[in-house]
Protein backbone atom coordinates (compact mmCIF):
# COMPACT_ATOMS: atom_id res chain seq x y z
CA UNK A 1 0.00 0.00 0.00
CA UNK A 2 1.21 3.10 -0.83
CA UNK A 3 0.94 6.70 1.20
CA UNK A 4 0.92 9.58 -0.72
CA UNK A 5 2.30 13.06 1.02
CA UNK A 6 1.28 16.72 -0.47
CA UNK A 7 1.43 19.10 1.79
CA UNK A 8 -0.32 21.94 -0.49
CA UNK A 9 -4.23 22.09 -0.33
CA UNK A 10 -4.11 23.31 -4.41
CA UNK A 11 -1.80 20.56 -5.44
CA UNK A 12 -4.02 17.97 -3.62
CA UNK A 13 -7.07 19.16 -6.03
CA UNK A 14 -4.94 19.39 -9.19
CA UNK A 15 -3.69 16.12 -8.17
CA UNK A 16 -7.32 14.30 -7.89
CA UNK A 17 -8.39 16.11 -11.16
CA UNK A 18 -5.36 14.33 -13.17
CA UNK A 19 -6.34 11.12 -11.55
CA UNK A 20 -9.80 11.40 -12.66
CA UNK A 21 -9.21 12.62 -16.33
CA UNK A 22 -5.70 9.35 -16.70
CA UNK A 23 -7.98 7.14 -15.59
CA UNK A 24 -5.39 5.28 -12.54
CA UNK A 25 -5.51 1.94 -12.04
CA UNK A 26 -7.64 -0.47 -13.65
CA UNK A 27 -11.34 0.31 -12.25
CA UNK A 28 -11.47 4.23 -12.34
CA UNK A 29 -14.40 5.20 -15.00
CA UNK A 30 -15.87 8.41 -15.80
CA UNK A 31 -15.71 11.78 -14.15
CA UNK A 32 -14.09 12.35 -10.76
CA UNK A 33 -15.98 10.20 -8.07
CA UNK A 34 -17.94 12.26 -5.39
CA UNK A 35 -18.80 11.36 -1.87
CA UNK A 36 -20.66 8.38 -1.28
CA UNK A 37 -20.50 7.34 -4.84
CA UNK A 38 -17.57 6.35 -4.14
CA UNK A 39 -17.73 4.27 -1.29
CA UNK A 40 -18.18 0.63 -1.21
CA UNK A 41 -17.64 -0.30 2.32
CA UNK A 42 -16.80 1.18 5.62
CA UNK A 43 -15.79 3.36 7.34
CA UNK A 44 -14.27 0.64 9.83
CA UNK A 45 -12.56 1.35 12.88
CA UNK A 46 -9.82 -1.22 13.21
CA UNK A 47 -6.92 -1.09 15.63
CA UNK A 48 -6.72 1.55 18.28
CA UNK A 49 -4.50 2.31 21.01
CA UNK A 50 -3.30 5.69 22.95
CA UNK A 51 -1.60 7.12 20.28
CA UNK A 52 -2.48 5.81 16.97
CA UNK A 53 -5.99 4.62 15.37
CA UNK A 54 -6.72 2.74 11.99
CA UNK A 55 -10.01 3.44 9.91
CA UNK A 56 -10.45 1.37 7.04
CA UNK A 57 -12.43 2.16 4.17
CA UNK A 58 -13.13 0.35 0.56
CA UNK A 59 -14.12 1.94 -2.44
CA UNK A 60 -15.89 1.58 -5.58
CA UNK A 61 -12.91 2.71 -8.28
CA UNK A 62 -9.62 3.47 -7.66
CA UNK A 63 -9.18 6.23 -5.21
CA UNK A 64 -7.50 8.17 -3.11
CA UNK A 65 -8.29 7.89 0.72
CA UNK A 66 -8.15 10.79 3.81
CA UNK A 67 -9.69 10.77 6.93
CA UNK A 68 -9.84 14.36 8.76
CA UNK A 69 -11.02 13.77 12.24
CA UNK A 70 -11.48 15.82 15.36
CA UNK A 71 -11.55 15.57 19.20
CA UNK A 72 -14.94 15.70 20.47
CA UNK A 73 -14.84 18.10 23.40
CA UNK A 74 -12.55 20.53 20.85
CA UNK A 75 -13.97 20.34 17.04
CA UNK A 76 -12.03 23.06 15.96
CA UNK A 77 -8.85 21.60 15.56
CA UNK A 78 -9.37 19.23 12.87
CA UNK A 79 -6.24 16.43 11.88
CA UNK A 80 -5.60 14.78 8.38
CA UNK A 81 -4.56 11.36 7.73
CA UNK A 82 -1.80 11.05 5.16
CA UNK A 83 -3.80 9.79 1.85
CA UNK A 84 -3.68 7.08 0.96
CA UNK A 85 -4.19 4.98 -2.88
CA UNK A 86 -6.51 2.22 -2.56
CA UNK A 87 -5.32 -1.07 -2.95
CA UNK A 88 -5.61 -1.55 -6.69
CA UNK A 89 -7.03 -5.08 -6.43
CA UNK A 90 -8.96 -5.00 -3.41
CA UNK A 91 -9.63 -1.02 -3.85
CA UNK A 92 -9.10 -1.07 0.51
CA UNK A 93 -7.39 1.87 2.05
CA UNK A 94 -5.93 1.90 5.91
CA UNK A 95 -5.46 4.99 6.86
CA UNK A 96 -3.72 5.65 10.23
CA UNK A 97 -4.67 8.73 12.72
CA UNK A 98 -1.48 9.45 14.60
CA UNK A 99 -2.32 13.01 15.83
CA UNK A 100 -4.58 11.63 18.68
CA UNK A 101 -4.31 11.26 22.44
CA UNK A 102 -4.93 8.62 25.04
CA UNK A 103 -8.22 8.22 26.67
CA UNK A 104 -10.39 11.05 24.35
CA UNK A 105 -12.73 10.51 22.00
CA UNK A 106 -13.21 11.48 18.39
CA UNK A 107 -15.38 12.32 15.56
CA UNK A 108 -14.04 11.56 11.75
CA UNK A 109 -15.25 12.28 8.09
CA UNK A 110 -13.95 9.94 5.45
CA UNK A 111 -12.62 11.82 1.99
CA UNK A 112 -12.77 9.96 -1.34
CA UNK A 113 -10.64 11.77 -4.30
CA UNK A 114 -10.89 14.39 -2.29
CA UNK A 115 -15.06 14.59 -1.52
CA UNK A 116 -16.60 13.98 2.26
CA UNK A 117 -18.47 11.44 2.30
CA UNK A 118 -21.69 11.73 4.68
CA UNK A 119 -22.98 9.01 7.23
CA UNK A 120 -26.57 8.56 8.73
CA UNK A 121 -24.52 7.22 11.97
CA UNK A 122 -21.62 8.17 13.72
CA UNK A 123 -18.46 7.84 12.67
CA UNK A 124 -16.47 8.08 15.63
CA UNK A 125 -13.45 6.34 18.11
CA UNK A 126 -12.06 6.71 21.47
CA UNK A 127 -8.62 6.15 22.29
CA UNK A 128 -7.52 3.44 24.96
CA UNK A 129 -6.45 5.11 27.79
CA UNK A 130 -3.07 6.04 29.53
CA UNK A 131 -4.37 4.89 33.36
CA UNK A 132 -0.89 2.50 34.21
CA UNK A 133 0.95 4.44 37.54
CA UNK A 134 -2.28 6.77 37.60
CA UNK A 135 -5.29 5.11 38.50
CA UNK A 136 -7.24 1.70 38.46
CA UNK A 137 -7.82 0.46 34.99
CA UNK A 138 -10.98 1.51 33.23
CA UNK A 139 -13.70 -0.57 32.62
CA UNK A 140 -14.41 -1.26 29.59
CA UNK A 141 -16.70 -4.53 27.51
CA UNK A 142 -15.73 -6.27 24.38
CA UNK A 143 -18.09 -7.73 22.08
CA UNK A 144 -17.48 -11.43 20.38
CA UNK A 145 -18.90 -14.12 18.16
CA UNK A 146 -18.37 -16.07 14.87
CA UNK A 147 -19.87 -17.50 11.88
CA UNK A 148 -21.52 -15.01 10.42
CA UNK A 149 -23.11 -16.13 7.16
CA UNK A 150 -24.37 -13.44 4.67
CA UNK A 151 -26.96 -15.17 1.88
CA UNK A 152 -26.00 -14.42 -1.80
CA UNK A 153 -28.49 -17.07 -3.88
CA UNK A 154 -27.23 -16.80 -7.18
CA UNK A 155 -23.99 -18.46 -5.29
CA UNK A 156 -25.66 -20.28 -1.86
CA UNK A 157 -26.60 -23.81 -2.38
CA UNK A 158 -30.39 -24.47 -3.02
CA UNK A 159 -32.97 -24.65 -0.24
CA UNK A 160 -33.27 -22.59 2.95
CA UNK A 161 -31.08 -19.67 3.00
CA UNK A 162 -28.56 -20.61 5.26
CA UNK A 163 -27.49 -17.10 6.61
CA UNK A 164 -30.43 -14.86 8.98
CA UNK A 165 -31.43 -12.79 12.42
CA UNK A 166 -28.75 -9.83 10.40
CA UNK A 167 -30.66 -7.95 13.14
CA UNK A 168 -28.00 -8.97 15.76
CA UNK A 169 -25.54 -6.72 14.27
CA UNK A 170 -28.02 -3.79 15.60
CA UNK A 171 -28.47 -5.58 19.23
CA UNK A 172 -24.27 -5.69 19.67
CA UNK A 173 -24.57 -1.91 18.42
CA UNK A 174 -26.86 -1.44 21.21
CA UNK A 175 -24.74 -2.49 23.62
CA UNK A 176 -21.83 -0.28 22.56
CA UNK A 177 -18.78 -2.31 23.17
CA UNK A 178 -15.63 -0.98 23.42
CA UNK A 179 -14.56 -3.04 21.01
CA UNK A 180 -15.52 -6.40 19.00
CA UNK A 181 -13.49 -9.83 18.18
CA UNK A 182 -14.66 -11.91 15.47
CA UNK A 183 -13.62 -15.68 16.46
CA UNK A 184 -13.51 -16.78 12.81
CA UNK A 185 -15.77 -18.09 9.98
CA UNK A 186 -16.15 -14.37 9.54
CA UNK A 187 -16.89 -14.90 6.17
CA UNK A 188 -18.46 -18.13 4.57
CA UNK A 189 -16.50 -18.50 0.94
CA UNK A 190 -18.28 -20.57 -1.58
CA UNK A 191 -17.76 -22.77 -4.63
CA UNK A 192 -16.55 -19.32 -6.58
CA UNK A 193 -15.00 -18.15 -4.23
CA UNK A 194 -12.09 -20.26 -3.03
CA UNK A 195 -9.80 -20.45 -6.08
CA UNK A 196 -9.37 -17.27 -7.04
CA UNK A 197 -8.17 -13.77 -5.70
CA UNK A 198 -11.03 -12.38 -7.31
CA UNK A 199 -13.84 -14.74 -5.66
CA UNK A 200 -12.22 -14.22 -2.17
CA UNK A 201 -12.39 -10.41 -2.90
CA UNK A 202 -15.80 -10.76 -4.07
CA UNK A 203 -17.41 -12.37 -1.28
CA UNK A 204 -15.58 -9.78 1.63
CA UNK A 205 -16.93 -7.42 -0.67
CA UNK A 206 -20.37 -8.64 -0.67
CA UNK A 207 -20.76 -9.50 3.15
CA UNK A 208 -18.90 -6.32 4.66
CA UNK A 209 -22.02 -4.25 2.68
CA UNK A 210 -24.54 -5.42 5.00
CA UNK A 211 -26.37 -2.55 5.77
CA UNK A 212 -27.14 -4.02 9.51
CA UNK A 213 -23.30 -4.25 10.21
CA UNK A 214 -22.23 -0.61 9.11
CA UNK A 215 -23.06 1.50 12.45
CA UNK A 216 -21.23 -1.06 14.21
CA UNK A 217 -18.08 -1.02 12.09
CA UNK A 218 -18.16 2.80 11.56
CA UNK A 219 -17.60 3.15 15.53
CA UNK A 220 -16.33 0.43 17.48
CA UNK A 221 -12.82 -0.73 17.05
CA UNK A 222 -12.76 -4.13 15.51
CA UNK A 223 -10.54 -7.42 15.39
CA UNK A 224 -10.44 -10.54 13.53
CA UNK A 225 -9.03 -14.44 13.63
CA UNK A 226 -10.49 -16.94 10.94
CA UNK A 227 -10.83 -20.27 10.63
CA UNK A 228 -11.52 -22.72 7.55
CA UNK A 229 -14.65 -20.58 6.07
CA UNK A 230 -12.62 -17.87 5.60
CA UNK A 231 -9.57 -19.31 5.08
CA UNK A 232 -10.64 -21.68 2.06
CA UNK A 233 -12.59 -24.77 1.68
CA UNK A 234 -14.51 -26.53 4.68
CA UNK A 235 -11.83 -27.93 7.29
CA UNK A 236 -9.04 -26.92 5.23
CA UNK A 237 -5.83 -26.97 6.86
CA UNK A 238 -2.30 -26.35 6.02
CA UNK A 239 -2.10 -28.27 2.69
CA UNK A 240 -4.69 -25.46 0.81
CA UNK A 241 -2.96 -24.55 -2.03
CA UNK A 242 -4.02 -20.84 -1.92
CA UNK A 243 -3.55 -20.04 1.85
CA UNK A 244 -1.02 -17.26 1.05
CA UNK A 245 -3.65 -16.08 -1.69
CA UNK A 246 -6.26 -15.85 1.71
CA UNK A 247 -3.92 -14.61 4.18
CA UNK A 248 -2.97 -11.55 2.21
CA UNK A 249 -7.31 -11.11 1.54
CA UNK A 250 -7.77 -11.37 4.95
CA UNK A 251 -5.05 -8.66 5.29
CA UNK A 252 -7.01 -6.57 3.34
CA UNK A 253 -10.16 -6.48 5.31
CA UNK A 254 -9.24 -6.41 8.43
CA UNK A 255 -7.13 -3.57 10.70
CA UNK A 256 -5.63 -5.78 13.38
CA UNK A 257 -2.45 -4.53 14.66
CA UNK A 258 -0.41 -7.16 13.27
CA UNK A 259 -0.43 -10.30 11.00
CA UNK A 260 1.61 -13.11 11.98
CA UNK A 261 4.94 -13.62 14.36
CA UNK A 262 8.39 -13.89 14.10
CA UNK A 263 8.28 -13.48 10.23
CA UNK A 264 5.43 -15.66 9.53
CA UNK A 265 1.98 -15.41 7.87
CA UNK A 266 -1.07 -16.13 9.14
CA UNK A 267 -3.35 -14.00 11.73
CA UNK A 268 -1.37 -14.69 14.70
CA UNK A 269 -0.86 -11.50 16.62
CA UNK A 270 -1.28 -9.80 20.58
CA UNK A 271 -2.47 -6.64 21.60
CA UNK A 272 -3.46 -4.93 24.99
CA UNK A 273 -7.00 -3.39 26.20
CA UNK A 274 -6.46 -1.99 29.50
CA UNK A 275 -4.81 -4.19 31.50
CA UNK A 276 -5.83 -7.33 29.65
CA UNK A 277 -3.94 -9.17 26.92
CA UNK A 278 -5.56 -10.81 23.95
CA UNK A 279 -3.39 -13.19 22.25
CA UNK A 280 -4.99 -13.85 18.66
CA UNK A 281 -3.90 -17.79 17.17
CA UNK A 282 -4.11 -19.14 13.58
CA UNK A 283 -5.24 -23.02 13.69
CA UNK A 284 -5.24 -22.95 10.23
CA UNK A 285 -2.21 -22.02 8.19
CA UNK A 286 -0.02 -24.10 9.93
CA UNK A 287 -2.55 -27.12 10.66
CA UNK A 288 -1.52 -30.60 9.31
CA UNK A 289 -4.19 -32.57 7.94
CA UNK A 290 -7.33 -33.65 9.86
CA UNK A 291 -7.49 -36.65 8.22
CA UNK A 292 -4.15 -37.77 8.21
CA UNK A 293 -3.43 -40.41 10.78
CA UNK A 294 0.64 -41.30 9.66
CA UNK A 295 1.47 -37.52 9.27
CA UNK A 296 4.77 -37.08 11.44
CA UNK A 297 4.68 -34.10 13.90
CA UNK A 298 0.85 -33.28 13.79
CA UNK A 299 0.49 -29.67 15.05
CA UNK A 300 -2.53 -27.65 15.16
CA UNK A 301 -0.48 -24.56 15.72
CA UNK A 302 3.10 -25.08 14.30
CA UNK A 303 6.48 -25.12 16.37
CA UNK A 304 7.10 -21.50 15.78
CA UNK A 305 3.79 -20.14 16.65
CA UNK A 306 3.70 -22.41 19.66
CA UNK A 307 7.15 -21.37 21.13
CA UNK A 308 5.47 -17.68 20.77
CA UNK A 309 2.12 -17.86 21.95
CA UNK A 310 3.29 -20.39 25.32
CA UNK A 311 6.55 -17.88 25.85
CA UNK A 312 4.11 -14.60 25.34
CA UNK A 313 1.30 -16.88 27.70
CA UNK A 314 4.09 -17.13 30.35
CA UNK A 315 5.59 -13.21 30.42
CA UNK A 316 1.44 -11.80 30.78
CA UNK A 317 1.11 -10.21 33.96
CA UNK A 318 -2.68 -9.84 32.42
CA UNK A 319 -5.07 -10.88 35.16
CA UNK A 320 -6.61 -12.33 32.02
CA UNK A 321 -5.37 -13.82 29.67
CA UNK A 322 -7.52 -13.94 26.32
CA UNK A 323 -6.79 -16.42 23.56
CA UNK A 324 -8.62 -16.31 20.55
CA UNK A 325 -8.48 -19.48 18.40
CA UNK A 326 -10.98 -20.82 15.86
CA UNK A 327 -11.98 -24.14 18.04
CA UNK A 328 -12.59 -25.45 20.88
CA UNK A 329 -10.20 -26.32 23.47
CA UNK A 330 -11.77 -27.00 27.25
CA UNK A 331 -14.42 -29.74 26.14
CA UNK A 332 -14.28 -33.03 26.17
CA UNK A 333 -15.90 -33.58 23.55
CA UNK A 334 -12.92 -35.08 21.42
CA UNK A 335 -15.45 -36.46 18.61
CA UNK A 336 -15.54 -33.09 16.34
CA UNK A 337 -12.43 -32.63 13.87
CA UNK A 338 -12.38 -28.78 14.59
CA UNK A 339 -11.59 -28.91 18.10
CA UNK A 340 -8.03 -29.10 19.59
CA UNK A 341 -9.05 -32.53 20.68
CA UNK A 342 -7.83 -33.91 17.09
CA UNK A 343 -4.31 -32.82 18.21
CA UNK A 344 -3.90 -34.56 21.58
CA UNK A 345 0.18 -33.80 22.06
CA UNK A 346 0.01 -30.10 20.94
CA UNK A 347 -3.20 -29.45 23.34
CA UNK A 348 -1.31 -31.50 26.51
CA UNK A 349 1.82 -29.52 26.03
CA UNK A 350 -0.14 -26.25 26.35
CA UNK A 351 -2.57 -26.97 29.00
CA UNK A 352 0.47 -28.47 30.96
CA UNK A 353 2.33 -25.85 30.23
CA UNK A 354 0.22 -23.74 31.33
CA UNK A 355 -0.55 -25.74 34.60
CA UNK A 356 3.05 -25.91 35.19
CA UNK A 357 3.94 -22.26 34.83
CA UNK A 358 1.29 -21.64 36.93
CA UNK A 359 -0.99 -19.24 34.79
CA UNK A 360 -4.10 -17.81 35.91
CA UNK A 361 -6.99 -16.33 34.32
CA UNK A 362 -6.80 -18.03 30.89
CA UNK A 363 -9.59 -17.53 29.12
CA UNK A 364 -9.88 -19.32 25.23
CA UNK A 365 -12.44 -17.18 23.20
CA UNK A 366 -13.71 -20.04 20.19
CA UNK A 367 -16.27 -20.37 17.65
CA UNK A 368 -16.94 -22.47 14.85
CA UNK A 369 -19.23 -24.87 16.63
CA UNK A 370 -22.61 -23.00 16.16
CA UNK A 371 -23.61 -23.55 19.34
CA UNK A 372 -22.68 -21.75 22.37
CA UNK A 373 -21.31 -22.96 25.41
CA UNK A 374 -18.93 -21.92 28.42
CA UNK A 375 -16.43 -24.27 29.77
CA UNK A 376 -14.37 -24.77 32.89
CA UNK A 377 -11.96 -26.91 33.93
CA UNK A 378 -9.73 -26.54 37.03
CA UNK A 379 -5.92 -28.00 36.99
CA UNK A 380 -3.34 -29.82 39.15
CA UNK A 381 -2.00 -26.03 39.74
CA UNK A 382 -5.23 -25.20 41.39
CA UNK A 383 -5.82 -22.70 38.73
CA UNK A 384 -9.27 -22.81 36.53
CA UNK A 385 -8.94 -22.51 32.55
CA UNK A 386 -11.85 -21.38 30.77
CA UNK A 387 -13.29 -21.73 26.92
CA UNK A 388 -16.48 -19.52 26.03
CA UNK A 389 -17.44 -20.70 22.82
CA UNK A 390 -19.69 -18.41 20.61
CA UNK A 391 -21.26 -19.64 17.98
CA UNK A 392 -23.16 -18.47 15.92
CA UNK A 393 -23.79 -14.34 14.53
CA UNK A 394 -25.82 -15.64 11.56
CA UNK A 395 -25.19 -19.29 10.28
CA UNK A 396 -27.38 -22.26 10.74
CA UNK A 397 -27.30 -23.58 14.29
CA UNK A 398 -26.42 -26.99 15.55
CA UNK A 399 -29.66 -27.62 17.71
CA UNK A 400 -28.12 -31.10 19.11
CA UNK A 401 -25.71 -29.82 20.71
CA UNK A 402 -27.17 -30.83 24.11
CA UNK A 403 -26.61 -34.59 22.86
CA UNK A 404 -22.88 -33.77 23.02
CA UNK A 405 -20.93 -34.86 26.16
CA UNK A 406 -18.55 -32.29 27.55
CA UNK A 407 -18.14 -32.51 31.70
CA UNK A 408 -16.74 -28.71 31.82
CA UNK A 409 -19.90 -27.68 30.22
CA UNK A 410 -20.91 -24.65 33.01
CA UNK A 411 -24.69 -25.62 33.32
CA UNK A 412 -27.45 -22.79 32.19
CA UNK A 413 -24.69 -21.97 29.31
CA UNK A 414 -25.64 -23.97 26.25
CA UNK A 415 -27.46 -21.66 23.45
CA UNK A 416 -28.28 -23.18 20.08
CA UNK A 417 -29.80 -20.40 18.60
CA UNK A 418 -27.94 -16.97 16.99
CA UNK A 419 -26.17 -15.18 19.57
CA UNK A 420 -23.02 -13.25 20.84
CA UNK A 421 -21.31 -12.56 24.34
CA UNK A 422 -20.28 -9.19 25.85
CA UNK A 423 -17.61 -9.23 28.05
CA UNK A 424 -17.19 -6.71 30.44
CA UNK A 425 -13.89 -6.20 32.63
CA UNK A 426 -14.56 -4.11 35.88
CA UNK A 427 -12.99 -4.23 40.01
CA UNK A 428 -9.63 -2.43 41.00
CA UNK A 429 -6.14 -3.59 39.47
CA UNK A 430 -5.57 -6.58 42.10
CA UNK A 431 -9.40 -7.68 41.88
CA UNK A 432 -10.40 -7.48 38.21
CA UNK A 433 -13.52 -9.22 37.71
CA UNK A 434 -14.76 -10.85 33.98
CA UNK A 435 -18.43 -10.89 33.14
CA UNK A 436 -20.14 -12.72 30.58
CA UNK A 437 -23.41 -12.09 29.48
CA UNK A 438 -24.53 -13.84 26.40
CA UNK A 439 -27.58 -12.30 24.33
CA UNK A 440 -29.86 -13.45 21.75
CA UNK A 441 -29.96 -12.24 18.00
CA UNK A 442 -32.40 -9.60 19.67
CA UNK A 443 -31.02 -8.87 22.24
CA UNK A 444 -32.22 -9.95 25.43
CA UNK A 445 -29.92 -11.87 27.76
CA UNK A 446 -29.92 -15.61 27.77
CA UNK A 447 -27.48 -16.18 30.47
CA UNK A 448 -24.38 -14.51 32.99
CA UNK A 449 -21.24 -15.32 34.58
CA UNK A 450 -18.70 -14.12 36.87
CA UNK A 451 -15.28 -14.83 36.83
CA UNK A 452 -12.95 -14.07 39.51
CA UNK A 453 -9.33 -14.46 40.79
CA UNK A 454 -10.90 -17.73 42.46
CA UNK A 455 -13.18 -18.81 40.45
CA UNK A 456 -16.62 -18.50 38.93
CA UNK A 457 -19.48 -16.42 41.04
Amino acid sequence: MKHWHIISGVAIALFFSACAYRGHGPHLHGPLLKGNAGLQNGPMIGYVDMMEALIWVQTKSDAYVRVQYWEEAAPNAKYWTAPVRCHPQSLTAKCIANQVQPGRSYAYTVYINGKPVTLPYPATFKTQTLWQWRTDPPEFSLATGSCAYVNEPEYDRPGTPYGSDFHIFNAIYRQKPDLMLWLGDDVYYREPDWNTRTGMIHRWTHDRALPELQPLLASTPQYAIWDDHDFGPNDSDGSWIHKEMAWEVFREFWGNPTFGVNGQKGCTTKFEYADIDFFLLDNRYFRTPNHCATCPDRTLLGKEQMEWFMGALAESRAPFKLVAIGGQVVTTNDHHETCFHYYPAERDTLLQFIERENIKGVVFLTGDRHFTELSAMQNKAGNWVYDLTTSSLTAGSYTNADKEANAHRVEGTLVNRHNFSILHFSGPRTRRELEIRNYDADGQMTWTKTITAEGLK
